[in-house]
């Protein structure tokens, strides 16, 4: 028998549970994700910071967990939410159960949570604060605790997520071993560049990774293609930029209100029209605001793995996972900074691009983990703006 839970959101609700995974009590905006699994990525992703998440899905823990599906090299959310966390564990890469895993990385878990009327509740109230505790189960006193929570709203969490140092990467897709991202396990940049080749001879393409709260499989998909990577902090200046010589910048995912990271923001405007650039999520908000837009603040935002998307360019639509609590305001962007995706759910800016600066952007995980693999090929877009730009180490052997 598990002892008692509770989950208090701002408004004065409470939600009674079961604990799971480690004990304590936690603060954070309670949102809601909406993927039938993948909860190990969700977990470790740095876009989760500060933020109670609950799972839609009945059944969370069937898979278990393994070394291999880690997506940092923590876990960063403040609290998991379920229905029901299973007590078997069936499948041949597990190393561990979730309740397992949790409890050794001391994340707070509440389950046999009413997750089917939290949800609606969030979907009609929108996303709020809220307190999780598997030690104290006072309802008045979490509200409280709620209530005097940190807002999302004006909140810098980069500062938090983000490398302290820059390091290369190797790793692609097909790689057989992980990097851990600690100082005695982690590549130097001239071993990872050494070791970073295609077909034998080394990678055409440098690209220089802003580190907002970076997920793994970005960092693989750009070496799948042949690309040599350098990761880099936050708050990295444009002048450090342009001493690496890179041939594309990335921004990439992360937490918290884009409008807060200033500094971000005051870079990416240094560099657009100097580098060919890509973002994605936090990434993409960014560059939005950089060349001119707003953001702001969705009613409960998008999460899961199943979002619709159309790309106005192609009309085709797209199934797309997601992890997002803020977006671009469409009318805010200037006449010469097209919109290229929607979201089929509620019309926001999923995508959009400036041809003469050479930047480009999504709201979307294209690299997925977890998720469907429709707009993996954005990647390959990035790729091709590398090699048309006049810079590129392709022109330069012709």
């Amino acid at each position: 028998m598990h002892s008692p839970a509770l989950l208090a959101l701002e408004d004065g609700t409470f939600w009674h549970g079961s604990a799971f995974g480690g004990l304590g009590e936690r603060t954070g905006e309670v949102v809601f994700n909406t993927s039938m699994t993948g909860y190990q990525e969700v977990l470790t992703d740095p876009s989760y910071y500060q933020q109670i998440v609950v799972m839609t899905a009945s059944h969370i823990g069937t898979t278990g967990t393994n070394l291999d599906d880690d997506e940092s090299a923590r876990t960063w959310l403040a609290g998991f939410a379920v229905r029901e966390a299973s007590r078997r564990v069936s499948n041949w890469r597990a190393n561990e159960s979730l309740d397992d895993y949790l409890n050794a990385r001391n994340v707070v878990g509440i389950s046999d949570l009413d997750t089917r009327a939290l949800v609606r509740h969030l979907r009609t109230q929108g996303a709020m604060r809220g307190a999780i505790s598997s030690t104290d189960t006072d309802a008045d006193r979490l509200i409280d605790l709620a209530r005097n929570s940190p807002s999302m709203n004006g909140a810098d969490l980069v500062r938090y997520v983000s490398c302290a140092k820059s390091y290369g990467w190797d790793e692609s897709t097909n790689a057989g071993w992980f990097p851990i991202e600690t100082d005695d396990r982690r590549p130097t940049t001239e071993e990872s560049w050494q070791r970073s080749t295609v077909g034998g001879h080394p990678s055409p393409f440098h690209v220089v990774v802003y580190d907002y709260g970076i997920k793994r499989n970005t960092l693989r998909s750009l070496t799948s293609r042949g690309c040599r990577v350098t990761v880099v902090p936050a708050q990295t200046s444009a002048q450090e930029i342009f001493a690496l010589k890179p041939d594309g910048v990335m921004l990439s995912n992360g937490p918290g209100d884009p409008a807060a990271v200033t500094y971000a923001v005051d870079t990416v405007r240094a560099l657009l029209g100097r580098v060919p650039i890509m973002g994605i999520c936090l990434g993409h908000q960014i560059l939005g605001l950089a060349l001119g837009g707003d953001t702001y603040k969705l009613k409960f935002g998008h999460r899961g793995g199943n979002q619709p998307v159309k790309n106005l360019i192609t009309g085709q639509v797209e199934i797309t996972s997601h992890n997002h609590g803020f977006a671009v305001r469409a009318e805010s962007l200037p006449r010469d900074v097209e919109v290229t995706h929607i979201n089929l759910n509620d019309q926001c800016v999923e995508g959009l691009r400036s041809r003469d600066r050479r930047a480009f952007s999504v709201q979307f995980h294209p690299e997925a983990a977890p998720g469907p693999h429709d707009a993996v090929n954005l990647f390959d877009q990035f790729v091709d703006l590398m090699k048309e730009s006049p810079q590129s180490p392709v022109h330069s052997r012709q």
